[in-house]
């Protein structure tokens, strides 16, 4: 049987936020292999997570935090199901991690997708549609590459679409599908402000 090292197995807790018997079972499983037993622990974390997200979210904090230099600052309301999960301290860190990652994104301004107006997506539709390098492209390829470059663009000004700034290779919405995979409930970002000195 593969002897799977404890430090191997720590490493991939403090990597992935998985309990210490899922890392040990993951690397197991994956003869050793730390890349793919992240991947392996995410995937199962988005499924688990997928289960519990329409789950009612009547607890949580607000958390600020400012910026050093004190010209930029960020409050913010992180719901969880309850209170026993929003005084864990890797529930604070999470939020804590969240408000740091909007203060480090001038363009976020929304959570999800869903919240962006339908006005903002038709004017970004209308300025891509007006761009020299569609002219002579069939219609059909025409919509793809607008609306390609629209997502995009769009993507940029939600928070849960942002990669995380402790690790790029995952996005903030992946972080709290892992949390809640951690913590056993739904965690939701309900809304946040950003605040720039003389803005």
């Amino acid at each position: 049987m593969l002897h799977i090292d404890a430090e191997r197995v720590r490493e991939l807790r403090h990597k992935t936020g998985a309990g210490m018997m899922n890392c040990k079972r993951a690397l197991l499983e994956s003869n050793g292999n730390f890349e793919e037993a992240i991947k392996s622990l995410r995937e199962k974390g988005q499924a688990s997570a997928h289960q519990k997200i329409n789950r009612k979210t009547i607890e949580g904090i607000v958390n600020s935090y400012i910026h050093i230099g004190g010209k930029i600052g960020v409050l913010i309301e992180v719901n969880c199901e309850t209170d026993f999960v929003a005084r864990r301290e890797e529930f604070q860190e999470l939020v804590q991690n969240i408000a740091m990652q909007i203060a480090a994104s001038p363009d976020v301004l929304y959570i999800q997708s869903s919240d962006i107006p339908e006005e903002i997506f038709l004017n970004e539709k209308k300025i891509e549609s007006e761009k020299e390098d569609l002219i002579n492209k069939p219609d059909e390829i025409k919509e793809k590459i607008i609306l390609g470059r629209v997502e995009k663009t769009l993507k940029n000004l939600t928070l849960l679409n942002q990669p995380c700034i402790r690790d790029a290779s995952i996005t903030v919405d992946e972080l709290i599908k892992e949390k809640i995979s951690l913590f056993g409930e739904n965690i939701r970002i309900k809304r946040f402000t950003r605040y720039t000195l003389g803005n």
